[in-house]
């Protein structure tokens, strides 16, 4: 999958090849993989949203609200087949998630910056949670290196990139670190990831968006994109923009996404609309 976004550039053709509405109250989506013909969608469900405090307490700059975190098993079709709750107390926001064949990575924390996360595995068929660890900062994003067997985290906004390396045992050797001693800066500022999945031989591929203004009262121009990142040193290696919105409006990358290479390019799944969710389908082919 890897080599494939190498492929893309700007005027690379995308051609909707479907739709697939879902049949359920989807909240607010925050992380997608497919696996077989069924998808795995990560959620939050805002019952009370975060407040901002005049002034920032203790490092944090808003309470921590409340909400439940979900993880959806999705039919082909778009039927709610399961779903199971994540998380505890003020740590509720599922995050983006991936898959390494055997298990999904998710990750849940509060819904703040530099807060509070936990890390699960879940059993696809099963759809029961393992934790694996906790960690001092806010984790929006979980990607399992199965070619290192190295965990990689962005944090919120996708500021800060983590590493934590897996013991035979699955256990994290280093979970109890200083986060100030493992994060490294993400070096790419355009766009903060949304959902991020490991595309091979030690890349990431993350795809998010930002919103951009003429002025401070403007109309926002919100902007999609894509970048493979090489997680041996934190850099991007290939980055891209997708100029692809929904009919409301939102970027195609809004919220969560899935890639899949083709024989002939990639499928992209495009889920940026919260509540009434739709996954979008897209498809690329080489010129």
């Amino acid at each position: 999958m890897g080599d494939r976004i190498l492929e893309l550039t700007r005027s690379t053709k995308w051609q909707k090849t479907n739709e697939i509405k879902l049949a359920f109250p989807t909240f607010h989506p925050q992380g997608m993989v497919r696996i077989g013909d069924e998808f795995i969608v990560s959620s939050v469900e805002i019952i009370k949203p975060t407040t901002r405090y005049e002034t920032p307490r203790d490092g944090l700059d808003r309470d921590e609200g409340e909400g439940r975190g979900h993880l959806f098993r999705v039919s082909a079709d778009g039927q709610l087949l399961s779903s199971l709750s994540l998380g505890e107390g003020s740590i509720y926001h599922p995050g983006g998630i991936d898959f390494d064949g055997r298990s999904i990575w998710v990750p849940v924390a509060e819904y703040r910056p530099n807060s509070r996360s936990i890390a699960y595995r879940v059993d696809p068929k099963t759809m029961k949670a393992e934790e694996v660890f906790r960690f001092n900062d806010h984790v929006g994003g979980l990607v399992h290196d199965t070619d290192a067997n190295t965990v990689h985290g962005v944090s919120w906004g996708s500021r800060r990139f983590y590493a934590w390396p897996l013991a035979q045992d699955g256990t994290v050797t280093n979970a109890d670190a200083d986060p100030a001693k493992l994060r490294v800066a993400n070096p790419s500022q355009y766009i903060d990831y949304q959902d991020c999945k490991y595309a091979g031989a030690d890349r990431m591929a993350c795809a998010g968006l930002n919103a951009y203004r003429a002025s401070p009262d403007a109309t926002p121009f919100r902007l999609g994109g894509l970048e493979l990142i090489d997680l041996k040193d934190n850099r991007p290696i290939w980055q891209v923009p997708i100029e692809l919105w929904a009919p409301s409006g939102l970027p195609m990358t809004q919220n969560p996404t899935f890639l899949e290479a083709t024989e002939k390019g990639l499928r992209a799944y495009f889920m940026p609309d919260d509540d009434q969710s739709t996954i979008f389908v897209y498809e690329t082919s080489k010129p």
